[in-house]
Formats: C-alpha cells, sequence, structure tokens
C-alpha cells in the first residue's frame, strides 16, 4: 500500500476520454472509477469482502447520515469509518449538500450558518454548516473530503441557479480554511449552474481561484434528460483544471457513465447498481435484465458466466426469478453484488479501451445498450 500524498497522474486521452491515476495512502485509484455508494457506512446488502472482489477500489459516504448514525463519538473510537466498516481501501465522502436539496422540506439555508436540518430519525435539529461538515468527514476519516454546497432542484430560474453558486462559493471557501493542510488528504470542490453554461464556467471559476485537489460537477442527474446532462459538459468542462480529477456526482447508468467519460469525467457514484438489485433489475453486456419478467421463470442461464464471486455464476436466472417472487433477501443481494462486479467490469474496459485508443468505438457499441 502505497505511503505516499494524495495526487492524480493523467496518464493519456482518447480525444477528450482521459485514463488516470488517483494516488492516496491508502490505495491506488485507477480512473474513469466508478464508487458503490456505502451511505450510512454499508454498500446496501453487499459483504465488504466481496464489495473488494468486485475490484473496487473506493467506495463513498455520507456526512449527514453518518452524523446521525453512528454519530461522531462512535467514529473517533474507531479512528474513522475504515474500521468501523471493515474497509481498508479509499473512502470519499459526500459533504450532505446532496441532503438540503432530497431532504429540502426539512432543512433551511443560512449563508452565514450553513445548513439548518430537522433530522428525518428524530425530528431533532441538525446545525450542518461548511465548518461542521469538514470536521465531520475528518472525523470519518475520508481520503477525499467534499466542501458543502447547495444542491438545487432542477430549475430554469438563473436566479435560483446564481444564489446557489453564490452559496456554494461562499461555502467552499470556508470549508478550504477549515480542511487546512493535509497533503495526505484530498478536497474537492464542487461547481453548480444547473444547465446553463455561463452559470457553469462561473462557478468552475470561482472554485479555480480557491484551489482545490479535485472539481466536481453537482446539481446533475437531478431529473433533466441525460442528452442535456451531456450537453453542458461537452460545454463546460474544458474549464476544469485538465490535471485535477474530474467527478461527476450521482452518475449513473452505464450509458450515462460511457457519455460523461466521453466528455472527460474521471470519477463517478450512483446507488443504481444496488438499488436496481433490490428491484431484480441486472446489468449485463447484453443489456438490462428484469429478473421479475416471468420469461426467465425456466431460464437455466446465469447473468454471467464468468463471475465467480459467491458463485454467482452458479445461480440461474429461473433460481433469481423464483427467489423475487418469493420476496427472499437473497434475491437483492445476489443481483446487487453482480450489478456492483458489472460496474467494475465496464469501468475496466473503458480504462482498457481508452489506453488502446479504441474508446469510440467501444462507445459506439454500448452507448444506447442500456436505456
Amino acid at each position: 500500500m502505497p505511503k505516499n500524498d494524495f495526487s492524480f497522474e493523467l496518464i493519456t486521452h482518447d480525444d477528450n476520454a482521459r485514463l488516470g491515476k488517483i494516488n492516496t495512502p491508502r490505495g491506488i485509484i485507477d480512473t474513469p472509477a466508478f464508487m458503490p455508494v456505502g451511505t450510512q457506512g454499508t454498500v446496501k446488502g453487499i459483504f465488504t469482502d466481496d464489495i473488494k472482489k468486485t475490484n473496487t477500489q473506493i467506495i463513498l459516504g455520507n456526512t449527514y447520515h453518518l452524523l446521525l448514525r453512528p454519530g461522531i463519538k462512535i467514529l473517533n473510537n474507531f479512528k474513522g469509518l475504515h474500521d468501523f466498516m471493515n474497509w481498508d481501501k479509499p473512502i470519499l465522502t459526500d459533504s450532505g449538500g446532496y441532503q438540503i436539496m432530497s431532504l429540502s422540506k426539512l432543512n433551511k439555508i443560512d449563508l452565514k450558518i450553513g445548513a439548518i436540518f430537522k433530522s428525518h430519525l428524530d425530528g431533532k435539529k441538525i446545525i450542518l454548516s461548511p465548518e461542521k461538515s469538514i470536521q465531520v468527514q475528518k472525523s470519518i476519516n475520508s481520503d477525499i473530503i467534499m466542501v458543502l454546497d447547495e444542491c438545487p432542484k432542477l430549475t430554469s430560474d438563473k436566479k435560483i441557479l446564481s444564489d446557489a453558486i453564490n452559496v456554494s462559493t461562499h461555502w467552499a471557501k470556508r470549508s478550504k480554511i477549515e480542511f487546512g493542510n493535509n497533503k495526505k488528504k484530498a478536497l474537492f470542490g464542487i461547481a453548480q449552474g444547473g444547465l446553463f453554461k455561463d452559470l457553469r464556467i462561473e462557478s468552475i471559476e470561482k472554485l479555480k481561484e480557491i484551489d482545490f485537489d479535485g472539481y466536481a460537477m453537482g446539481g446533475l442527474a437531478v431529473g433533466e434528460k441525460q442528452s442535456e446532462m451531456f450537453k453542458i459538459l461537452n460545454e463546460t468542462i474544458k474549464y476544469l483544471p485538465k490535471n485535477k480529477p474530474r467527478y461527476l456526482m450521482g452518475v449513473g447508468t452505464p450509458s450515462d457513465i460511457l457519455g460523461a467519460v466521453k466528455e472527460g469525467v474521471d470519477m463517478f457514484d450512483c446507488v443504481m447498481p444496488t438499488r436496481s438489485g433490490r428491484t431484480g433489475l441486472a446489468f449485463t453486456w447484453n443489456g438490462k435484465v428484469n429478473l421479475k419478467n416471468s420469461k426467465y421463470a425456466n431460464d437455466k442461464t446465469p447473468l454471467d458466466i464468468k463471475c465467480d464471486i459467491r458463485q454467482l455464476n452458479k445461480y440461474s436466472k429461473s433460481y433469481l426469478n423464483h427467489l423475487i417472487k418469493s420476496n427472499e433477501m437473497m434475491a437483492s443481494m445476489l443481483i446487487s453484488l453482480h450489478n456492483i462486479h458489472f460496474y467494475q467490469q465496464f469501468m475496466s474496459e473503458i480504462r482498457k479501451n481508452v489506453k488502446n485508443g479504441t474508446f469510440l468505438d467501444f462507445y459506439k457499441k454500448y452507448i444506447n445498450l442500456f436505456n
């Protein structure tokens, strides 16, 4: 395991698609990378050791939810989330900015204070300031820390989006001060601006003035069309520094990822693999497979004959269909594990094709398969 400082190396590119490597004291992250979401210290339904076997190099945790449960005291007692959940590789933590949007009915924004939440668990008042968010992420012992931002809902109102940029920039400056100087960890800024090119560029330029270790595109994958997301990435991602990681938050389907890699994105996270697994939807090299469908009731073939993690290649589609119809929890566990494995295979093939200069062929083959 490397004992070096956080760093990013851009190895090569194929048009705008990039191949890189993030170095952290807890391990290397090959990019483009997909981060399974472990919001509350668990990637839902999957054993930690099995996550490692899928060649996952980094997972995501969430500041707001981990602040509520298990709380800072327990996290500090374990010196962070890694030991608490038995994960020895890098962790990135979302700052709580997404919860400002997703739990909007339970919070209000104050530029000077931060986000003031009414806990969705017990109704208690929770103040998540930019400083508090960084402090909690330090207790989690995150390897990549995100600034607290205001993530607005999908809107065409430029004033709402402009106000969110102002709040997010102010909080980003405070987050940077609270983060301090720690070369072993990274602090990422988050650009907002919705689907407006001028606002996105404004947000990016303001963040570049503060200077972060990496940059994220926030406020996308919030209900806009896929084509709209690709368009704004195409128009604005070139304004991000070339020598630092680019992270598209909350994305997405395999085709979302493929299209974003084409525009130059390096990092992704999404609940899609496990959430889909819990509803009986599997991702395969032949596209999506809805295992609830009765046409699989007598199908003896596995989802992936080559996947031997937990002997997944020994379970037939017929058996999985039976588990789903019987409401057995094993169904969601097996399909979620399969999906994470597929996503990591998919990312590996993306990296291989960028390296070989054949990414565009790979893109054309798979871009429409998962829509």
